[in-house]
């Protein structure tokens, strides 16, 4: 198994890599490597102090397979750095002598109060983490008051992740097979009172996860290293195997009986997306869809226009947390622009990279209006199941609200250009 002491491709930039880089290497207040420090690999989550932590703990827990999965991206894993490095380019400008003796995290999405500034991220196969992972991120929500996005490649019902009380619970579509298939989805998802619809627009074809591929000995096997290594993380099998495989479980009906294993499936769907999908098809299934809708998987800021004019109520700058086309800009670097271009028409959120409470007031600064947690909040699952979930929103929690105060904002509504600086 490769290290993952930092996501730092072979021959990305090196001013990128090393900004990026130092965010997962040891602390840079060290010389000739003391005072010595380490983070918590343990399994007591009041210990877990940062994202970090979690990340480690994880990476503790699972195979090396599933590590890979989590971690990964596409081919030199630049976009993954740049994700990092968009953040590192940026520096806080605080005020002084501002009153912060109250402080306020709550912003407002579509209308409704959202106590703190972000939503969990769609991310898929998440069974490979935790048996019932993806209603053990929506429950950590629900606790939370932030939304859930599912995902089409999530292995439970989305009317089971529906009825978890008070959850805001949004669904994300992945466009494959004949148009029966999205309409049914999407059918589906009204009827479970989703709050909205995200199209994902940026997977019409499979990102090459060149370091995943080396886990598998053909499409659907794992090699016989990566299965006996499976076999030496027992804690992992007890619990996130002892239900069995886990399923597509909303897809599994439009799946040829023949390809319905855990990994068959996945192959299978990655085969048989639309690569077709354009514009006109889109701006259909918005018509199919009464509330709110929004286009996932943006990277310039013309298509954010084309998005608002075809009626999306909002957009998501991403690059798919680095897995599908590599060398690409990160949203946050797309994000100034794009507000420019539709001022308070639309929402736009953000995801890469965002592992601290000061990349959530970086987003917000730059104007969007949340920032989406992906690969953070998996950590915590994969550490320690809907506990671990928790612990990741209570670090972002805790990490906003102390760096409100040293910025001096008293609210996160009031972060803006002026809190930054190249």
């Amino acid at each position: 198994m490769r290290s993952f002491s930092r996501e730092r491709p072979s021959r990305a930039d090196p001013v990128e890599a090393a900004a990026a880089g130092a965010r997962f290497d040891q602390p840079t207040a060290t010389e000739n490597g003391a005072p010595a420090r380490s983070y918590y690999t343990g399994r007591n989550l009041a210990r877990a102090h940062t994202i970090e932590d979690l990340r480690r703990m994880a990476h503790r827990r699972l195979p090396a397979f599933a590590v890979e999965y989590l971690e990964g991206g596409a081919e030199e894993e630049a976009t993954l750095v740049r994700n990092l490095a968009a953040f590192a380019s940026w520096r806080l400008s605080p005020k002084a002598l501002v009153d912060v003796s109250r402080r306020d995290l709550s912003v407002s999405l579509f209308g409704r109060p959202l106590p703190l500034p972000f939503a969990i991220a769609p991310t898929g196969l998440n069974g490979l983490f935790w048996r019932k992972a993806d209603v053990l991120l929506a429950r950590a929500a629900a606790q939370a008051g932030v939304p859930f996005i599912q995902s089409t490649m999530s292995n439970d019902r989305m009317e089971e992740v529906a009825a978890v009380p008070n959850l805001r619970h949004w669904w994300q579509l992945y466009v494959f097979g004949p148009h029966e298939i999205r309409e049914a989805l999407i059918a589906r998802a009204e009827r479970a009172g989703c709050e909205a619809l995200v199209v994902t627009v940026d997977a019409q074809f499979y990102g090459d996860r060149e370091w995943e591929q080396r886990r598998f000995a053909h499409p659907g096997r794992l090699t016989t290293g990566s299965i006996l290594d499976a076999a030496l993380h027992p804690r992992w099998a007890l619990t996130t195997l002892s239900g069995g495989m886990p399923s597509f479980a909303n897809d599994i009906n439009y799946i040829p009986e023949d390809r319905r294993g855990f990994f068959e499936s996945a192959f299978w769907i990655r085969a048989n997306m639309d690569h077709t999908l354009d514009w006109a098809e889109v701006a259909r299934l918005r018509k199919l869809w009464p509330r709110k809708f929004l286009i996932k998987g943006i990277l310039n800021a013309d298509d954010v226009e084309r998005a608002a004019a075809i009626g999306a109520d909002g957009a998501i700058l991403s690059n798919h947390g680095g897995r599908q086309l590599d060398w690409t800009v990160s949203g946050l670097d797309v994000l100034p622009e794009a507000r420019r271009r539709v001022g308070d028409r639309m929402t736009l959120l953000v995801d890469g990279g965002v592992r601290r409470g000061t990349d959530v007031l970086k987003c917000l600064a730059l104007g969007a209006d949340a920032a989406l947690l992906g690969r953070a909040t998996l950590y915590g699952l994969a550490a320690a199941g809907q506990k671990g979930v928790e612990r990741a929103i209570d670090i972002f929690r805790e990490e906003i609200d102390r760096d409100l105060g040293l910025l001096g904002a008293p609210s996160v509504k009031e972060l803006g250009s002026a809190f930054l600086t190249r």
